[in-house]
């Protein structure tokens, strides 16, 4: 078996198993879901264990995947991959562009709002169907902030922060 990545990054997960051949429904989290296709190789969590697969084919299906593993023939077989998470190792992906960034590298920054009050950490990012928001863990709970060009400043990786307009209260 090989070794787990060091910095997976998820890009995807599966969703259902896609007619009787053993392929899947994949869930692209890329703007093109072409971007997923093109890693011959995945690596899927499965109960919180990284295991590589080879994609044997792929296809687009609507806005998302339709994709085959190497050994994976019927929908039973198929049917184990449920829900599993997509990753690629981070050092394989292009270097992101001017303000351009990797989901994966804003979890674990600090958010702080204008008037430079932390209001938690980067604990996830989510599609709510509109727009993505920020899941920001905080003593007492969590709060979820649009990531909108009105609420979302300016994000400084090495800084470890994302500045928000956004108040400590609301």
């Amino acid at each position: 078996m090989a070794e787990a990545p060091s910095q997976p990054v998820v890009m995807g997960r599966v969703l259902t198993p896609f007619g009787v051949r053993g392929w899947v429904k994949v869930e692209p989290f890329t703007e093109q879901p072409e971007a997923l296709a093109r890693y011959a190789c995945w690596w899927l969590s499965m109960a919180g264990e990284w295991s590589k697969v080879e994609v044997a084919e792929w296809a687009r299906h609507g806005a998302r995947l339709v994709a085959r593993f190497e050994g994976c023939g019927t929908p039973e077989q198929a049917a184990r991959y449920r829900g599993c998470e997509i990753a690629v190792p981070r050092e394989a992906l292009p270097e992101p562009g001017e303000n351009e960034f990797y989901r994966a590298d804003l979890i674990g920054l600090r958010v702080v709002n204008r008037a430079g009050e932390e209001l938690g950490r980067t604990e996830a990012m989510r599609d709510n169907g509109a727009h993505p928001e920020l899941r920001v863990a905080r003593e007492g709970g969590e709060r979820l902030l649009p990531w909108v060009s009105g609420v979302v400043e300016h994000i400084d990786l090495e800084a470890g922060e994302i500045q928000v307009d956004w108040d400590a209260d609301w």
